[in-house]
C-alpha cells in the first residue's frame, strides 16, 4: 500500500506547476487545478483494487499538489515545454516522497486526467503504459464536482 501512496503522491505533484512562457500551457495548468478523484491506478502492470483507487484524491492549486491516500503527500510540479506527450517533473516537499523527483507525462481530455510517471526517477515515460516489472505508475483521475 505504501507503493500506491507513493504513486498517487507523485501523480499529484506532476499536475501542479505552470509555465509562464506559454499561454496555452498556462491555460491547461489552470484546467488541472481543483480536486481529482482516482478512477484507476496501475503500477508495474498491476491494477489497484477499485476500493483503493476510490480512496485516493489529488488536489492541484497554484503549482502545488496534495494527495490524500493512506497518508498525505505534498509537493510541486514543473511542466516541461515543447514535449509530446505533455511532460512534467513532480517533486515531493512533504510526506513519503519528500526530496524525490519523478519524470512524467500527462494527458487531459475533458474531465479526465491521465498521468504516467517513473517512480524510479530515471527516465520520462514515452507512452501511457505500466508494464510488468517496471516502476511506471499510470493513474487516471476524474475531475470532482465542486
Amino acid at each position: 500500500m505504501r507503493t500506491i501512496t507513493t504513486a498517487v503522491a507523485l501523480t499529484l505533484t506532476l499536475c501542479g506547476a505552470t509555465r509562464a512562457d506559454d499561454k496555452k500551457d498556462d491555460k491547461e495548468a489552470k484546467m488541472l487545478e481543483g480536486k481529482w478523484q482516482m478512477v484507476e491506478g496501475i503500477l508495474g502492470g498491476k491494477a489497484f483494487p477499485p476500493t483503493a483507487a476510490k480512496g485516493i484524491t489529488l488536489t492541484i492549486s497554484d503549482g502545488k499538489y496534495v494527495v490524500m491516500a493512506e497518508s498525505k503527500d505534498e509537493g510541486t510540479v514543473k511542466y516541461i515545454p515543447g514535449t509530446s506527450p505533455m511532460a512534467m517533473e513532480v517533486t515531493g516537499t512533504e510526506g513519503p516522497n519528500k526530496g524525490k523527483t519523478f519524470p512524467a507525462i500527462y494527458e487531459l481530455k475533458g474531465d479526465m486526467l491521465t498521468i504516467c510517471y517513473d517512480l524510479s526517477g530515471k527516465a520520462r515515460p514515452s507512452e501511457f503504459k505500466s508494464n510488468p516489472g517496471t516502476l511506471l505508475f499510470l493513474a487516471t483521475y476524474k475531475k470532482a464536482k465542486s
